[in-house]
């Protein structure tokens, strides 16, 4: 696998924003000295200003603390626990990051103690006290674990940006961790140059995970979560400030009835001392969301226990026959009745029922689908009038019953394969499972879902349907390093239809959020010994990706790493596809532009191309690409001289391959257009090929 923390051999320019084609007067001053600009005729072109080096896409992907993160730690802190002691997390972290020591807290508990809003008070607090010349709070960023190779993080490769308070959410994924003391020790040297820098670091981890008693430096960077902030006070605090609704903090009253039975709020009785503050703010958020009345008390109540009292119930009431009804109507949802039926005689394996006599003496089955909690109009029946309740039964099902695992993914990929009443409702049954994977943590699910590429469907609509249901789970908390790895395996898969379902995931969200990751399953997706659908997938995708804002950089650092290592295939493929104007010139343009100012990546320009020219695995595409520079060349997309020198450069290292004699001295039965025509005449070579020396060795012999 490639080290893609190692730069290119060349550095990209900053990507600049379109200059319009008639750009509104600048002040005088405003212009560079010595810069003049002659714009015209750019009806077909893209006016590119290529800038300074910039980082080679080395660092972690880094994005803003989103502000409703901010709100909460600065609007609806709780710092008092459910005992009436103290929450001295966030604290104890504000006391290291602002030592002499390392800029690092490492905040460490279990699950459901509120660690990371506890790292984000502490880089909040800091912020305000260590503000920057203009007086601003320092700028706050979350770091995605983008790693190379999650279970051997290169800290080599975290921002280090002066005066920044970073974010690093490891909780997921350190117990995977090879060596953890190394990567321990990295990160107190990482903070060290942080504390001089004016920048400091949040680590959030797990309960036993950081190797605190490997030495003193690293177990002193480590902040224990002790104690849980008041759940009820996080929950009222949330409707009052957060969501400005002070009435409804009548239904979170923990007075006692004059009775002495219970609490006087309604809804105070659903958090406990052992509830964690996310589950406060999620009853907060459906009391907020809610009608002011009794009515939407009542549905905000089984919203927020998942309609686990319901669910119960409906079990306890009714018999195998009724159960599997309400697996099929929560999976069917708004199918016909009768279809419903018939796919839960499926799951129990049975045929319909040839009795007469039981069949009239049994109730209605809109009664038994009442019953389940289902809604009935006409001939059609859904639980959709109630939101979560499916997920709700789905959830129960596999906690409690955990023997019908199997027999469930089984007749769930019977029933949606094409023909089937499942197949229109894929989507929606996938969304259900992700649901289920995300809560119980659980890749049997995900694994069942990658079996539905090869149902019968090879629609585009059926894959890229299946991607982004592992788009999500990839980017879920607990489950999503799982799903990350199964992505790499199922990359290196032997079916076409796997590996282009995803090269499909990294064409979307997945390679804004995991680019580094996204570059390594796409290597491997090149790598297939045939162009097929995956490996153009997988093109598309590196395109798609090179052009997002600020990915250029990254793409070609890595890019150009990979072309220059020998017989590298995904690496020549890579190349051509980046530089390939036909579709979207940008990337072309951007790279030209700095190998005007940049040798080094003009070098890498020439390195890329005299590797693929000697690849005839790619020969048709070395062909392909030239022509189309030409073309390019001819409309006035890119820099005339510059892609003559560097194309004459290429032809006449490799005049005799066959991909540059076709260019050069044309072949039989093509004809070229005038762009190819023009620039062979430019490229001043002779008309017809020379005899070459061996040819002419043989001759006199």
């Amino acid at each position: 696998m490639s080290d893609l923390n190692t730069p290119g051999p060349g550095a990209v320019p900053p990507l600049p924003p379109a200059v319009p084609a008639t750009p509104p007067a600048a002040p005088a001053s405003a212009e560079p000295a010595g810069m003049e600009v002659d714009v015209h005729e750019v009806e077909r072109s893209q006016i590119i200003i290529a800038g300074r080096d910039v980082n080679m896409g080395k660092r972690l992907p880094e994005t803003d603390i989103p502000k409703a993160d901010l709100d909460v730690v600065s609007r609806a802190w709780v710092d008092t626990a459910h005992d009436g002691g103290a929450v001295t997390a966030p604290g104890d972290a504000v006391s290291l990051l602002t030592s002499d020591g390392p800029a690092l807290a490492v905040i460490a508990g279990p699950v459901g103690f509120g660690k990371r809003t506890a790292g984000i008070r502490a880089l909040w607090q800091v912020s305000l006290a260590d503000r920057n010349d203009d007086g601003e709070p320092l700028p706050l960023k979350a770091i995605q674990p983008d790693w190379d190779k999650p279970e051997a993080p290169d800290i080599g490769s975290l921002p280090d940006r002066p005066g920044t308070g970073y974010l690093l959410d490891v909780a997921a994924e350190i117990s995977g961790w090879e060596k953890p003391e190394e990567v321990a020790k990295a990160l107190v040297t990482h903070a060290e140059k942080l504390r001089r820098a004016g920048s400091c670091l949040v680590v959030v981890a797990d309960e036993h995970s950081w190797p605190e008693d490997e030495s003193g430096t690293v177990g002193r960077v480590v902040v224990r979560t002790k104690n849980r902030p008041d759940p009820h006070r996080v929950a009222e605090k949330h409707l009052e400030y957060l969501y400005r609704k002070p009435e409804r903090l009548r239904w979170l009253n923990t007075a006692t009835n004059a009775d002495g039975t219970g609490m006087v709020g309604q809804a105070a009785h659903l958090l406990s001392d052992a509830s964690s503050p996310a589950d406060a703010a999620r009853l907060a958020d459906e009391l907020a969301r809610t009608e002011n009345s009794a009515e939407g008390l009542k549905t905000a109540m089984a919203a927020f226990q998942q309609w686990r009292t319901q669910v119960v119930n409906v079990f306890k009431q009714t018999g195998p026959a009724d159960r599997a009804l309400l697996i099929a109507t929560l999976f069917l949802s708004g199918s016909e009745a009768t279809s419903i039926q018939n796919a839960s005689y499926r799951l129990l394996n049975k045929g319909p029922q040839e009795d007469v006599e039981i069949i009239l003496s049994g109730p209605d089955l809109a009664t038994r689908l009442r019953s389940v909690g289902a809604k009935v109009t006409e001939r059609h029946a859904t639980l959709d009038h109630k939101p979560g309740y499916a997920q709700a039964v789905l959830n129960h099902l596999w906690q409690q019953r955990p023997d019908i695992h199997k027999h469930l993914l089984k007749w769930l990929d019977a029933i949606t394969t094409p023909g089937e009443p499942g197949a229109s409702r894929l989507a929606a049954i996938s969304t259900l499972l992700v649901e289920l994977a995300i809560t119980q943590n659980d890749i049997k699910v995900i694994d069942q879902i990658r079996t539905w590429i090869d149902n019968g469907n090879t629609t585009t609509e059926h894959r890229q349907l299946i991607a982004g249901v592992f788009t999500q789970a990839a980017e879920a908390d607990t489950l999503g390093p799982k799903v990350r790895s199964r992505l790499l395996d199922w990359a290196q898969a032997d079916k076409e239809s796997v590996a282009t379902v995803v090269a499909l995931v990294c064409q979307g969200q997945f390679a804004d959020h995991y680019p580094r990751q996204t570059l390594v399953r796409l290597r491997h997706i090149l790598d297939r010994p045939d162009t097929d659908i995956a490996v153009r997938t997988a093109e598309k995708a590196l395109r798609s990706m090179a052009a997002h804002p600020g990915q250029l950089a990254r793409v070609w650092a890595t890019v150009s790493k990979w072309a220059t290592e020998p017989g590298h295939l995904a690496g020549h493929r890579a190349f051509l596809s980046l530089l390939d104007p036909r579709d979207d010139a940008h990337a072309l343009q951007v790279l030209m532009e700095a190998a005007e100012q940049a040798t080094d990546v003009r070098t890498a320009l020439l390195n890329g191309w005299n590797d693929a020219l000697a690849d005839t695995r790619v020969a048709t595409r070395c062909r392909d690409l030239m022509i189309a520079w030409a073309r390019a060349r001819a409309e006035g997309l890119v820099p005339y001289d510059l892609v003559t020198d560097i194309l004459r450069q290429v032809v006449t290292e490799h005049l005799y391959t066959s991909p540059v004699a076709a260019l050069v001295f044309g072949e039989p039965g093509v004809q070229y257009d005038e762009p190819v025509i023009a620039l062979r005449k430019d490229l001043q070579l002779p008309v017809l090929p020379p005899t070459p020396p061996q040819a002419a060795e043989a001759k006199e012999s």
